[in-house]
């Protein structure tokens, strides 16, 4: 079986295509049209297809994808692999539903923390016997620095410099980075440790678009040899509940 796998971000657009659980194509673009979605029904034998989208509404391009193979939007009522537990099933984003099905379709049978680094940061702890109970989310690391541009009369917006690792600041800018970066430095490894706390042995695992910078934070931690990156763990999870889907 090959899977068109589709995640509609807040940002981005992200399409890929699945034969079984082999990655062979993805693509991530901040607009998509028919057309796109035509290239990839003739460049590949596409049996099926699923959507996971953070957005509301249906763009007349899925209507029309839906008309050419059979189509299956993902939510938490798709049958897959996990025990969910979250109390309100209907208001978790779908992206950290797919993401920790993702992480126990990869890694079944061990207690994992998803750390998905995107428009926001989320903490998704999936156990050794595939049970989600919830997670975490905080402002991501672009957010952050939008944020205090945006809410203060005189702080610079300034941009990620993966190079900084200094104690702190000794002007605005570094002090800046020191409070976002080293923040966020600080903010990963507390979370880390509560949750090795009580899940040992536990699987880290970095996906989003700013898995890289986060494994840069991390690489001088105790926690390193932990740390797997797998910055398609939402698109994989989402052709892992597919493939249960339909079995």
């Amino acid at each position: 079986m090959t899977n068109l796998v589709i995640d509609i971000g807040n940002t981005y657009t992200k399409i890929a295509v699945f034969k079984l659980d082999e990655l062979l194509a993805v693509v991530q673009l901040e607009t998509v049209g028919t057309d796109t979605l035509d290239s990839f029904l003739d460049n590949y034998k596409i049996d099926r297809a699923i959507i996971s989208s953070v957005k509301t509404g249906i763009e007349a391009w899925q209507t029309d994808l839906g008309a050419k193979i059979p189509l299956t939007y993902f939510n938490a009522l798709i049958r897959n692999s996990i025990q969910n537990h979250y109390l309100t099933p209907d208001t978790l984003g779908t992206d950290r539903l797919a993401a920790v099905i993702g992480a126990s379709h990869m890694y079944p049978g061990v207690n994992s923390l998803v750390i998905n680094g995107g428009t926001c940061i989320t903490y998704d702890h999936i156990d050794a016997g595939g049970n989600y109970f919830g997670g975490s989310i905080s402002p991501g690391l672009n957010m952050r620095y939008k944020a205090l541009n945006y809410y203060t009369a005189g702080l610079p917006l300034i941009s990620t410099d993966a190079a900084f690792n200094a104690a702190y600041g000794n002007n605005t800018e570094t002090a800046i980075r020191s409070g976002v970066q080293s923040g966020i430095k600080y903010e990963l490894m507390g979370f880390i440790e509560s949750y090795k706390t009580n899940n040992t042995p536990l699987n880290i695992i970095l996906s989003g678009g700013d898995s890289i910078f986060f494994d840069t934070l991390l690489k001088n931690s105790i926690f390193a040899p932990y740390i797997k990156i797998e910055p398609y763990l939402v698109l994989k999870g989402l052709n892992a509940a597919i493939q249960k889907h339909n079995d």
